[in-house]
């Protein structure tokens, strides 16, 4: 219960230092809901959907996929992800390949969270699922339409 709370709490403060950042250099604020399904063993790979809104009211459906190796085992189910994007200027600046790198120790019901960046736009991502995830992971986080 601690850790989800640090974890909350790191991936929160990103988004309130972004969304200022944000408004001084006249970039928007994007958010995400999605789900995602992600197993592991050695190679991870994730895929899911979600969609995105912006506070311009630009709104754009997408996929989700990672794949990457490390030293891991597991399948979770994030069912109720959420997502802020930081330094955006159009909609379409979200869609790309993130770097990504991960740390899990996690049973049954979890917590995640993880912030990672494609060039001048970051993202910030949360959320709580189900399942067992254990190691260390590198990977790229793509979001497509």
């Amino acid at each position: 219960m601690a850790r989800k709370t640090i974890l909350a709490l790191c991936a929160a403060g990103l988004c309130f230092a972004a969304t200022v950042a944000d408004a001084r250099s006249g970039t928007m604020t994007c958010k995400m809901n999605y789900t995602l399904t992600v197993w592991s063993l050695v190679y991870k790979h994730a895929s899911g959907q979600g969609t995105i809104h912006c506070s311009n009211g630009q709104k754009m459906s997408v996929k989700l996929t990672s794949n990457g190796g490390g030293l891991t085992v597991g399948k979770y189910t994030i069912s109720d992800g959420f997502g802020e994007f930081a330094g955006v200027r159009d909609i379409n600046d979200v869609l790309g390949t993130y770097a990504s790198a991960s740390a899990d120790a996690a049973a049954v019901k979890a917590g995640t969270a993880q912030a990672m960046s494609k060039g001048d736009v970051s993202l910030a991502l949360s959320g709580t699922g189900e399942g067992i995830n254990l190691g260390v992971a590198l990977s790229g986080f793509t979001i497509s339409r």
